[in-house]
């Protein structure tokens, strides 16, 4: 049985939203296509009707959770105009999101695995980090621009290792300790 255009795409969509919580959960290598569309609740052989590869999945994946992510920086950011850099800071550095990879940030997920990827999952990550930069970088006070941006590329860098460096330690006191830190380090260096 055809299915619709509309259903078809509502399925592509479904594919792509359990790729990304399931890629973010077990990285890109650590779950397969069969299992993928198991949580989109899908038939394995659907999957190429709608993606190339499982890297051109992950790629898309990748840019929809990323977008996802900026769009909640800006909506914090804009909750906050006066202290936008510092609820950013307070959202990001945060047990929860250390404990819940599957609905955090693709950065500190899967990083270190985009790094070894194709193009695509490249590009997915390159594109998708200039939204946070913007948001950052508009976040910061004062300074000119240049600085801004220096400090909103630093920023991202700090927040994404101390993330990924929290969830590796396996110590639940240390990795409290490396959230905090960054968090007041991060805070402290917003006027220099």
């Amino acid at each position: 049985m055809r299915v619709s255009r509309e259903k078809a795409a509502e399925n592509r969509q479904r594919i792509i939203d359990a790729a990304g919580a399931l890629f973010r959960a077990k990285g890109f290598a650590g779950i397969g296509v069969a299992d993928i569309m198991g949580a989109a609740d899908l038939t394995h052989g659907g999957f190429y009707g709608h993606f190339a590869s499982k890297d051109d999945l992950a790629a898309q994946a990748s840019r929809r959770a990323l977008a996802r992510s900026a769009a909640k920086w800006e909506r914090i950011a804009a909750g906050s105009p006066k202290g936008a850099y510092a609820a950013l800071l307070a959202n990001y550095l945060t047990p929860t999101h250390r404990d819940d990879p599957a609905r955090g940030c693709a950065f500190a997920s899967l990083g270190s695995e985009a790094a070894r990827g194709g193009k695509a999952v490249h590009a997915a990550f390159a594109d998708g980090l200039q939204p946070f930069l913007d948001v950052l970088a508009e976040a910061i006070p004062g300074r000119s621009k240049a600085a801004r941006r220096r400090k909103a590329v630093a920023t991202m860098a700090a927040l994404v290792g101390a993330v990924t460096l929290a969830r590796a330690v396996g110590d639940q006191r240390l990795s409290d300790e490396i959230l905090a830190a960054v968090h007041r380090e991060l805070l402290g260096t917003v006027g220099r």
